[in-house]
């Protein structure tokens, strides 16, 4: 496709930039690239430095469980529920501009979450964090769509993919050294230098680009959406601590699915839709939706399952268990840098490297459930042939989604995109995490919301044996079902896929 402009007749103004460059894309890519990335990896190490920093916040602010959650959720919530309107955002007003919006947000918030003096005022700032985060997430991806062309667009999208997988590693280490060393403000107040950096890297280097025929904004689309979502990521937040079948989580979900439909029904009625839902029409987009979410639900699931088999039946503490899990996310680095997953498209296709990625992170689950119920030495080759599974898959789904989708809608994309990497996430936890209940209460009939509140409640060593083994038996269950799952699921998506490329073949021959 060639680039497409937005005509201006008034002057000065540059027009604006919808498609790459034909003949390899805008000339400092690469750099923008590195950039971009940069302003992502803020977001997400934040994320996981956090998660270390809980036991300091509980002493040092005196916080309660609820509170916690709510600092952690706060953050989360408002991002998920605004991806959908921060992309639509970015489309329309601008992807440079909503990109250092974003920053700001981030920075700004991270100031005020380092000087915080109560959790109040934590969880009012990570509130605001998830608006910048929000911006940051979906115009990052919109940006690298719009300066590669299409032979470097999936590399450029797997070292994007990356980023995420080197937060996760690298957040429990980084975190470890500021506390070891520092208070625990100063694990948000490191965001600011980088956000600074990243602002006038922004501003100096990336090409703004925006839906040149500038639809009206979707007010009440934006609305439905940001109600719905955020009532739908409630509860599955909320589900596990409240239970599934309270009040707040049946609620919220109910909440969350009702605003949902009417968005849907909205997004149809109107001539300049937020999101247009006859992408779903498209087998190629639907394919690559139902993988996206396979993957993050056996990523999220599979890793919130992990971090409990870590600690409660290997006994490592939280800082070990992290730097455990690590290999998932380095071998998924290390590919990724190394660009099989780009080289491996082109020979094999978007179905089967979606295929094989899928098989993958499903052998790699099974590997973990079989394998590594006793030792580390069997759970860290489920990880990292998961690693592998999810270098391969990933990139080329995200790429699949965004190719579906016309260039000038590439935020709407990323919210796409971000929104089912949160659903599918949420969704694992969810899932996996009842499966391991309901076998871990089967075994052991004990009125215990939690392993370490059954082995309490033990009164002998043998008891205390029992218990544990009834959980690990419930984990093996759960990354059983988990992997058979993405199995499936990654089947029927490349099926999906591999239909829809053959659609698109047969058009030119009955045209």
């Amino acid at each position: 496709m060639t680039a497409t402009t937005a005509e201006n007749h008034n002057g000065p103004e540059q027009p604006e930039q919808t498609a790459p460059p034909a003949g390899g894309g805008h000339p400092q890519r690469w750099l923008i690239l590195g950039v971009i990335c940069l302003a992502q990896l803020t977001v997400l190490l934040d994320n996981t430095v956090l998660n270390v920093a809980i036991p300091s916040l509980t002493r040092e602010l005196d916080a309660s469980t609820a509170d916690i959650q709510w600092v952690i959720s706060a953050y989360s919530l408002v991002q998920s529920g605004l991806l959908l309107t921060a992309g639509s955002s970015a489309d329309r007003y601008g992807r440079k501009k909503m990109l250092a919006a974003g920053l700001v947000l981030f920075g700004v918030g991270s100031l005020v979450a380092g000087l915080a003096g109560s959790t109040g005022q934590l969880i009012a700032a990570r509130a605001g964090m998830g608006i910048g985060g929000a911006l940051l997430m979906t115009t990052t991806l919109a940006v690298v769509v719009q300066i590669f062309d299409d032979a470097e667009r999936v590399k450029a999208i797997g070292l994007w993919a990356t980023v995420n997988s080197l937060g996760f590693a690298v957040g429990p280490l980084l975190g470890g050294v500021m506390l070891d060393h520092f208070w625990w403000g100063a694990i948000f107040l490191i965001n600011i230098p980088v956000a600074v950096v990243g602002l006038i890297a922004v501003i100096a280097l990336v090409p703004e680009s925006k839906n040149p025929r500038g639809d009206r904004p979707d007010l009440l689309g934006a609305l439905l959406s940001t109600v719905g979502m955020t009532g739908i990521v409630y509860a599955i937040i909320s589900g596990p601590d409240k239970g599934w079948t309270s009040g707040p989580t049946l609620t919220s979900a109910a909440i969350g699915l009702v605003v949902m439909a009417a968005f849907v029904l909205w997004e149809l009625r109107i001539p300049y839709p937020m999101l247009d839902m006859h992408f779903f029409r498209n087998q190629k987009f639907t394919g690559a939706v139902a993988g996206a979410i396979l993957v993050a639900f056996g990523m999220g699931g599979s890793l919130f399952l992990l971090t409990q088999h870590l600690q409660f039946v290997l006994g490592y503490g939280p800082l070990e268990a992290g730097l455990r899990t690590a290999p998932l996310a380095l071998t998924v680095v290390a590919l990724n840098l190394t660009g099989l997953g780009a080289k491996l498209l082109p020979k094999l296709g978007t179905p089967l490297t979606i295929a094989a990625g899928m098989t993958c992170l499903a052998a790699g689950l099974a590997a973990i459930a079989l394998l590594g119920g006793d030792a580390y030495g069997g759970m860290l080759a489920g990880l990292i042939i998961m690693g592998a599974g999810i270098a391969l898959a990933m990139p080329a789904m995200a790429n699949a989604i965004m190719s579906a989708i016309p260039p000038e809608k590439a935020g709407v994309g990323a919210g796409v995109n971000g929104t089912l990497a949160e659903f599918g996430n949420g969704l694992g936890v969810a899932v996996l995490g009842a499966v391991l209940n309901a076998r871990f209460a089967a075994l052991v009939p004990v009125a215990a919301a939690s392993l370490p509140a059954a082995l309490a409640a033990a009164d002998s060593a043998p008891e205390k044996a029992r218990i544990a083994d009834a959980f690990s038996s419930g984990l093996e269950t759960s990354q059983l079902v988990g992997a058979v799952a993405v199995l499936v699921g990654g089947l029927l998506a490349a099926a999906l896929l591999r239909r829809a490329e053959r659609a698109e073949s047969a058009v030119p021959a009955s045209a």
